[in-house]
């Protein structure tokens, strides 16, 4: 069991996962030296992956796309949900921003997460 320090490069991430993957094996109690290192681990593990590898939130149009992949709904779907073809064309275009008529429709109808929608 070496030091703990922070996670600087990837080879400090992969020794310091290596670790932690034996307590997944056998979880320590939590209060213990040994459950307050495996605690601390993933936090800089965390901490490392923060800082590294943040995933961007999708746009509010690859959302809806999205959804309307995961539900099989269609262009028109979303036209008769907005009102008219050509405001669901506008949109899926990005040639016309999503007003929050439309979020909330979008939420309420098809529980489209609002932090989605309102993301740029």
């Amino acid at each position: 069991m070496t030091d703990l320090r922070p996670i600087h490069t990837e080879a400090d991430y992969d020794a310091a996962l290596a670790e932690v993957e034996g307590y997944f094996e056998n979880e320590p109690k939590r209060g213990t030296a040994e459950g307050d290192r495996f605690e601390i681990l993933l936090a800089l593990l965390g901490a490392y992956e923060n800082e590294h590898w943040t995933v961007e939130a999708p746009s509010a149009v690859d959302a809806i796309r999205e959804i309307m992949t995961m539900k099989g709904y269609t262009q028109r779907d979303l036209g008769n949900l907005l009102g008219s073809p050509s405001r669901a064309s506008e949109l899926l275009n990005r040639r016309r921003p999503l007003n929050m008529e439309q979020a909330y429709k979008l939420h309420e109808a098809w529980q489209v997460p609002a932090a989605c929608l309102l993301a740029r």
